[in-house]
């Protein structure tokens, strides 16, 4: 027997009938299995009820008119309802019910369909399911703002005139109208959530959710949680339920970045996801399904990792489909004028500044510079040039680039902000790009080394 209503959060349900019979059996019912009820008998009333109110469902009946049996009114206040509220759960019932008339209704935007006289046990598991998807589409919207809200506003075009970018848009010209996974491998910095975004708007998932987690920054709980959601009381601190990013991107795309220093244990849930679409929440048995493309990135040796016992090598034969590198900077510096200019013009808008470009020696440096941070560090370095800029073109003092092609910065000329961006650089350089082992050699922790890495664009 499943858990009633009351075991969780009160649902409250609005029942619109013309018969005050019905309305009363329909209540007592409910009321029974932990329910609120309203019940009303008009469409206007039904309109101004749901105006009014928050509903989790509607049990709405399609005949108010004496001795008609067409169900257009019903279906007018379908349509009517769902312009009022796009998320509200509505369930249709009628005495004179055929096909087409489920039909129209389940067109017109209702979840499911019951016929008078209803069985109780019907009419209670169509009602507990569409109570149940109605919290989950709006939990999903409320995440979805939120992520949004986090995003950059401006998230960026891809720039690719370089030689070495021609096989990064051969990949998105073959793959992105697929359903492939795709492993996007490059230094930091150099536009891998870019490239995803790119291959996720090339798709027929296009008009689906984008959701992006970056989960080499979290620990393993958190890891959990934010990947595949949470029931209330499944840790200390999960004071309600979460849905967790599958959730939230069903229908749509994941990406991972930062995916090998995903927890051994995590790893074996995501396999198990790829490979069946099913998972659970921590602290559920319930078993969910869901539809995602899964984009995954890293700037790790992953065939190494896996070799040093850290990553699982069926999780990479899954993850690896199509495999793409994202160029460093250096190697395409054709790309550097045009996105320079591309940055130049989003900050001089944003700070309300009237620039014309930058001047020759100005570009020249920034061809000349090695650019280890990749295209962050010279989204940074141009955002602070046009603060600082008070004629109509960036100058090269503007940009302040404190190392070119050849030999290394002074320690002299450097603040302490720019030592310890120096330090984080060259530990991450020593070891290969392996974070936990720069952050081990610099007393750092790895979330203390991330955020230093995303504070000096590294």
């Amino acid at each position: 027997m499943t858990a009633p209503a009351s075991s969780r959060a009160r649902a409250r349900v609005l029942v619109a009938d013309d018969q005050a019979d019905v309305l009363e059996a329909v209540r007592l019912l409910l009321k029974l299995e932990g329910y609120d009820v309203d019940g009303v008998g008009s469409p206007a009333a039904v309109l101004d009820a749901v105006e009014r109110g928050h509903y989790d469902v509607a049990l709405v009946d399609l005949n108010y008119a004496r001795d008609t049996t067409s169900g257009i009114e019903g279906l007018d206040l379908l349509s009517r309802l769902k312009q009022v509220d796009q998320t509200l759960p509505i369930v249709v019932m009628t005495a004179w019910g055929t096909v087409d008339i489920a039909v129209d209704a389940m067109r017109r935007g209702a979840g499911d369909f019951v016929q008078k006289p209803w069985e109780n046990a019907r009419l209670l598991a169509v009602l507990r399911s569409q109570v149940e998807l109605g919290r989950a589409v709006r939990r999903a919207r409320r995440l979805e703002a939120e992520n949004a809200s986090l995003r950059p506003a401006h998230v960026g075009t891809l720039v690719a005139e370089s030689p070495a970018m021609q096989p990064v848009l051969q990949v998105l010209a073959r793959v992105g109208a697929s359903d492939a996974h795709v492993l996007i491998t490059g230094e930091n910095g150099t536009g891998k959530t870019l490239f995803a975004r790119a291959l996720h708007e090339a798709s027929w998932r296009a008009s689906g959710p984008f959701v992006a987690v970056n989960t080499g920054g979290l620990s393993e709980t958190l890891v959990d949680s934010e990947l595949f959601g949470h029931e209330r009381g499944a840790f200390t601190d999960a004071r309600a339920e979460r849905l967790g990013r599958f959730e939230i991107a069903d229908g749509g795309t994941l990406f991972l970045d930062e995916i090998a220093n995903m927890p051994a244990s995590v790893q074996a849930r995501l396999l198990r996801v790829l490979e069946t679409r099913e998972f659970e929440r921590l602290g559920s048995s319930r078993t969910r399904r869901v539809d995602v493309r899964l984009l995954s990135a890293t700037n790790a040796d992953l065939q190494a990792e896996v070799e040093a016992g850290r990553f699982r090598r069926d999780l990479l034969f899954r993850l690896n489909t199509v495999e793409v590198r994202m160029p460093p900077l250096r190697e395409r510096r054709e790309d550097i004028p045009v996105l320079a200019m591309t940055f130049l013009e989003r900050y001089a808008l944003r700070y309300r500044k009237t620039l014309d470009g930058f001047q020759p020696s100005a570009v020249q440096a920034m061809l000349e510079h090695d650019w280890p941070g990749n295209i962050r560090e010279l989204d940074h370095a141009v955002e602070r040039a046009v603060l600082m800029t008070d004629g109509p073109r960036v100058t090269t003092e503007a940009l302040a680039l404190k190392a070119g092609r050849e030999g290394g910065p002074r320690i002299d000329d450097m603040s302490l902000e720019d030592v310890e961006a120096y330090l984080v650089r060259k530990a991450l350089e020593r070891h290969g790009r392996n974070v936990n082992a720069a952050a081990e050699a610099l007393g750092l922790s790895r979330s203390a080394m991330y955020r230093r890495m995303q504070r000096y664009g590294l």
